[in-house]
């Protein structure tokens, strides 16, 4: 299917706008990796023991951790600033926003008050710097799309699950309007995922028929569908709804996620005390309907399912 070389045009003039307003570029590739590249074998899940840790949410402020962020004045979050819709800079507001920049000032006015949200210091990280930043102590939580694991809770703690995301495909407009919503209809279509990644060894598994076409990153998926070389483009709803909001021809229709992605607010296993405060914020975001608002300002109208926060789990299993 050709498209309008001006969605491409506004795709790229994005991707340079971004590299002057804080980004690091994403770089579109000029030699393209191989459309018979083999998906990276699955890692094997990790185990999780019998063992649990129980965090169950607590206001008090007067624990450590949370007299140490009071002390310093402000709090300190790790955070991405790439990820349209859940962490991004605005261009125009020279700002980073987002449905996880939500839930960093949601904790910080819960500890500093109404103008919380002036009292934090929001560091950019990549994914891989995650763990490593919450070790060392250089931030105080990380709110950047981390899925809560087995082998994540063996070196951090883990606030309660605040969105329930999952590997989802996103198609052109006509087959959407075709009734395409699942990986079972995408049999002899073209669908992108980022090279050597879980999503397309998930995608290989959920749609044997599909023909697969890896990119080097999301970005680069969308370029290809701009271009139509690709029918679809598979990863985290989140990620998707990120990229529909870049494209008019962009859909991510109604459907059932294939994988399951709960993600957390990292914290340093020793602060204990910040987590279950943490996980109070979260239940004062249900009660006073924040958390649906936010869902609704940010990724209800492009994910196009109604948003439900998790429920509360207070136990979580420990690693074997």
């Amino acid at each position: 299917m050709k498209r309008p070389a001006l969605s491409i045009a506004c795709t790229l003039a994005g991707v340079l706008l971004a590299s002057g307003c804080g980004y690091d570029a994403t770089v579109v590739p000029t030699a393209e990796p191989s459309a018979e590249l083999t998906p990276a074998p699955a890692s094997a899940p990790p185990e999780c023991s019998d063992a649990t840790a129980t965090y169950p949410a607590s206001a008090k402020a007067d624990g450590p951790a949370l007299q140490r962020i009071k002390q310093r004045g402000r709090l300190i979050a790790g955070v991405s600033a790439d990820t349209y819709l859940l962490a991004s800079r605005n261009p125009i507001k020279g700002r980073i926003e987002g449905f996880d920049i939500d839930m960093v000032n949601a904790v910080a006015r819960a500890i500093f008050g109404p103008d919380g949200a002036d009292k934090v210091s929001l560091r950019v990280i990549t994914a891989a710097d995650r763990i490593p930043v919450l070790q060392s102590g250089d931030v105080d939580i990380v709110v950047r799309n981390m899925t809560i694991n087995c082998s994540r809770w063996a070196d951090i703690a883990f606030s309660n699950e605040y969105y329930r995301s999952g590997q989802k495909i996103l198609v052109r407009k006509d087959l959407a309007d075709q009734g395409v919503n699942s990986p079972d209809q995408l049999t002899n279509l073209k669908v992108c995922a980022p090279a050597n990644t879980t999503s397309l060894d998930n995608i290989a598994k959920a749609a044997p028929g599909a023909k697969l076409v890896p990119a080097i990153n999301h970005t680069g998926c969308l370029v290809k569908f701009q271009r139509g070389e690709v029918d679809a483009i598979t990863g985290d709803d989140t990620v998707l709804a990120g990229l529909a909001a870049q494209d008019p021809y962009a859909v991510v229709p109604n459907q059932a996620a294939f994988t399951a992605e709960p993600y957390g607010i990292g914290v340093n296993s020793d602060d204990v005390d910040l987590v279950q405060f943490i996980n109070s914020v979260l239940e004062t975001e249900r009660a006073s309907g924040d958390w649906q608002g936010s869902y609704a300002e940010w990724l209800g109208p492009l994910l196009n399912v109604k948003g439900k926060q998790p429920a509360p789990n207070y136990t979580r299993p420990l690693p074997g």
